[in-house]
């Protein structure tokens, strides 16, 4: 599902926005729209940003979702703060892994706006202050020239959204080509550890059967393989070269 990652600060409208994401391509397409977010999972936000564990949890399990719902076919918005370079980096790296494209909506907004659109809120949607405070300081701004920020788009808030631009950006461009940290490692064979353990005997028998007949120099056939090899013998010590 070709994939878009909603930004901002708290209280930007990125949920307003998200909405109207999801009706134009309900809409326009033929694709299900599925929203991964905060709201969705029931995250206490003031609990859980006052928390660093705890919003480092909330973020796996948003992008534990991302991935089950991630593929070729339908859309994911992510509707969350998004605030961290490093977290949209890892989620640039499942539509690489998926081979889906993708696309970042930045909700701009100034913090003093922001601030007022929270007071606004119902009182059991509100962030606190010290946490609004916070979240703002932390918040680390998308970069188009960062390919992972890209391709970006920003939304002030009396702005109407370029539909048919984010929808190209998603259904037109190519999806970034995955590297060797993104590509899937081949599975090791469920009985590996007893076809290692009996190729391992196989040669030692081999060996301890043949040093009953050889002398050193001899060579000696190595099971499984054209190669042979030859041991040496004194005394003290025997070497198996």
């Amino acid at each position: 599902m070709p994939l878009i990652v909603m930004c901002g600060y708290p209280c930007s409208g990125k949920t307003r926005r998200t909405e109207q994401l999801k009706v134009y391509f309900e809409k326009n397409t033929e694709r299900k729209v599925h929203v991964v977010g905060d709201e969705a999972m029931g995250v206490e936000k003031n609990s859980v940003y006052a928390d660093s564990q705890k919003e480092k949890n909330v973020r796996a399990s948003l992008k534990a979702e991302v991935e089950r719902k991630v593929s070729k076919d339908d859309i994911v918005i992510v509707d969350s703060l998004n605030y961290i370079k490093g977290y949209r980096y890892e989620l640039y790296c499942l539509i690489k892994h998926a081979q889906t494209p993708h696309c970042l909506v930045y909700c701009l907004t100034s913090d003093a706006v922001s601030s007022a659109w929270n007071s606004s809120r119902d009182p059991t949607e509100q962030y606190t202050q010290d946490i609004f405070d916070a979240l703002v300081l932390r918040f680390e701004a998308p970069d188009s020239r960062n390919r992972w920020d890209s391709p970006l788009f920003t939304i002030l808030k009396d702005d109407t959204l370029p539909f048919e631009a984010i929808s190209d950006a998603i259904f037109k461009r190519k999806a970034p080509p995955p590297n060797q940290s993104t590509q899937s490692q081949p599975l090791s064979s469920a009985n590996f550890l007893y076809e290692l353990d009996k190729i391992t005997q196989d040669v030692l028998m081999a060996i301890f059967n043949a040093q009953k007949t050889s002398v050193p120099g001899d060579l000696i056939s190595v099971p499984g393989t054209t190669e042979k090899i030859s041991f040496l013998h004194n005394e003290n010590v025997q070497i198996i070269i």
